[in-house]
């Protein structure tokens, strides 16, 4: 039985920019709307999932648009397969063992292809915690995604354990096995007749990576992009995030990407998640740097009032407050550092 010391809490999971990519397929942005949501089963540790087909050979896996609850399986995010003639590449695999293993049984009923290619965004402990259902096949990551696993793994697990209860059980981190290398102007990836282009980000974490299928018009953009759901904030630097995000919607109409697939929130037929973030990290980077200069603490920080459109979102009431904690205090030291410098 795993033992669970007390820890910070930690999770994470994205944000993102941009302006919007331009009017590429008529009314793209009603997507959403044919969500297909788990049926969970707390007693059976069932997650429910199910398999909802974006194109021919491509499918998105959702969970739900929350925070991590013991009644939605601690099941937050969008994981994702395609099948390529070859077998089917599997991007991220979830919160844990059994979500691993249960997704692991999803494709087998979904496709005859033998999984044979597990890809993870980022660093975050839902993108990898279900690898034991993937133990046979490689796994890949990023070399900064796999340093930052292999440092964060056993913190992420014991949170996850506190939170989500029976829903871990025998969860024991398995971490990426082979590196990712993706140049500064991106990369192809060939597995059997699928061609999917890699584009290496960052600001949400030190490593964003960008699976885009040109093929069935599929982006899944990880953790940079957040829809009608506050950000997480663990390993988040604002300027590098703004700076990717502003390269990623041209990115995204070069492939003609119709569907784009968040680690977290709806997925959109259009850019309407990346505004939301853009609309919110300007935000919160401006208002952090004015109430910093002007010596608010943290506590008149969580006080202050937050714009309606964001307090309407998914996990307003947990994750803002995590948003400050992460992020007010480097605003704070700036403003120490700034005056340090010019001597007041």
């Amino acid at each position: 039985m795993r033992s669970i010391p007390v820890l910070p809490g930690l999770l994470a999971a994205a944000l993102a920019l941009p302006v919007a990519l331009a009017a590429q397929a008529a009314d793209a942005s009603t997507t959403a709307t044919t969500a297909t949501a788990p049926v969970v089963n707390v007693e059976r540790l069932d997650y429910g999932l199910r398999a909802r087909a974006l194109a021919p050979g491509a499918w998105v896996v959702e969970g739900a648009n929350a925070d991590f609850t013991v009644p939605n399986g601690c099941n937050i995010i969008n994981t994702g397969f395609f099948s390529t003639g070859a077998g089917v590449v599997v991007v991220n695999t979830g919160t844990s063992r059994k979500y691993g293993e249960q997704l692991r049984a999803l494709i087998a009923r979904t496709t005859a292809e033998p999984v044979v290619q597990v890809i993870h965004l980022n660093l975050h402990p839902d993108y990898f915690l279900g690898n034991q259902g993937f133990a046979d096949v490689p796994r890949l990551a990023t070399p900064a995604t796999r340093a930052g696993m292999a440092r964060e793994a056993e913190a992420y697990a014991t949170n996850l354990y506190r939170l989500c209860g029976d829903w871990m059980k025998a969860t024991e981190p398995l971490l990426p096995d082979r590196d990712l290398d993706v140049p500064a102007a991106g990369r192809r990836w060939q597995v059997g007749s699928r061609e999917f282009e890699l584009h290496e980000l960052q600001g949400h974490t030190d490593s964003d990576l960008v699976l885009i299928d040109r093929a069935s018009g599929t982006a899944f953009v990880g953790g940079l992009v957040f829809t009608d759901r506050i950000p997480t904030t663990p390993h988040a630097r604002i300027a590098p995030w703004l700076a990717s995000l502003d390269r990623l919607p041209a990115l995204l109409q070069a492939a003609g990407v119709r569907t784009v697939v968040p680690s977290h929130g709806p997925v959109r037929g259009d850019l309407q998640g990346l505004a939301q973030t853009q609309r919110f990290l300007q935000w919160l980077d401006a208002s952090f740097t004015r109430w910093a200069r002007e010596g608010w603490d943290m506590n008149e920080v969580l006080r202050a009032p937050v714009p309606a459109e964001f307090r309407g979102w998914a996990a307003f009431q947990t994750e803002y407050i995590r948003n400050v904690a992460h992020l007010y205090p480097r605003y704070e030291r700036e403003v120490l550092t700034a005056g340090r410098t010019t001597g007041r």
